[in-house]
């Protein structure tokens, strides 16, 4: 008799799970973003939701949580139930702490799970007008010059802006003085201000800036040139082959969410993607569209994982 209520009561569960899928979202969402308003985690965050929140006619209420380069709003997010109601939209910084922090209060491969990629976020090597560089090359020949001179603003500790500055260091050997800020607000205000001389930030962040003549772009990050930016060359292609770092964005829930909901959600970011008032929103801020399944997202995380244990060893990038 007890077999037998067993294999009555095994196939409700799975159906209780494919129930609550179907009808989630059934109340609020709670978005962990942790990073200032204004940046591009922000930003991205905010379009990409927006979108869900109506296509799924619940809200998916953006929860900024800055600091220690997103690593406090994971906490948040790592110790939150695995209901699907409280979910996190963060960039490869989540990776990088894993490697910079020499403790974190949670595991960043155990405690989360990948739900989706949302955009690429190439940088652009920026620099305030008053510092007397046109291009990467003469930039690098002023900071060999004059080592320890030149200050650079990032978004915090580990985070893409900090990282892939540490690369271009690392690779061009020049000496420049890392000022973090929490977020990429804060460090694009820095160097309007002319706080810093100099950033790597991410092209969304220092757009508006850069158009209007308050600051000046000299390389992007990426592969190949930004849409956006297409009169500015790569780094790559300035005097530094093979630089390259064009960072993500994704949404991750806490570890054990039902997978069911992890579908459903990651259905409804794909299709908020391939809207076209969505992409167009992005590409306006020079953030490329991705979409994944969750596989293929966790598959970039554990390959991320590495490459940013590697890459902080490489520069030596490490928590001030």
């Amino acid at each position: 008799m007890q077999r037998s209520i067993a294999l009555i009561a095994a196939p409700l569960i799975f159906l209780s799970a494919a129930v609550i899928a179907q009808t989630y979202p059934t109340k609020p969402v709670r978005v962990v973003i942790p990073w200032p308003p204004g940046g591009s985690n922000d930003v991205v965050g905010r379009i990409v939701m927006q979108r869900v929140a109506e296509s799924t006619g619940q809200q998916f209420v953006v929860d900024n949580r800055a600091g220690a380069a997103g690593s406090i709003g994971a906490d948040v997010v790592a110790k939150a139930p695995p209901d699907g109601y409280t979910i996190m939209v963060h960039s490869t910084s989540h990776v990088g702490n894993a490697h910079l922090y020499k403790k974190l209060p949670y595991d960043t491969l155990k405690d989360f799970m990948g739900v989706a990629l949302l955009a690429a976020q190439p940088g652009a090597l920026t620099v305030h007008p008053s510092l007397p560089v046109k291009n990467v090359r003469e930039f690098i020949a002023l900071a060999k010059k004059s080592p320890g001179t030149i200050n650079y603003s990032s978004s915090g500790n580990g985070s893409a802006p900090h990282l892939s500055m540490a690369l271009l260091v690392a690779m061009t050997g020049i000496k420049l003085v890392h000022v973090p800020y929490k977020g990429g607000a804060p460090q694009v205000t820095a160097l309007v201000s002319g706080e810093t001389q100099a950033s790597l930030a991410t092209v969304s962040t220092v757009l508006v800036h850069i158009q209007s003549g308050r600051l000046r772009a000299l390389g992007v990050s990426s592969a190949k040139r930004s849409g956006v930016l297409p009169d500015v060359p790569t780094i790559a292609e300035s005097g530094v082959p093979g630089y390259e770092m064009s960072p993500w964005i994704g949404v991750f829930t806490p570890a054990g969410t039902s997978k069911d909901i992890v579908n459903r959600l990651n259905a409804e970011i794909n299709k908020a993607l391939k809207t076209p008032e969505v992409s167009q929103l992005l590409a306006s801020q020079a953030l490329d569209a991705l979409g994944s399944t969750p596989e293929e997202f966790d598959a970039r995380i554990r390959a991320d994982y590495d490459k940013y244990a590697k890459l902080i060893k490489l520069t030596g990038a490490q928590v001030d």
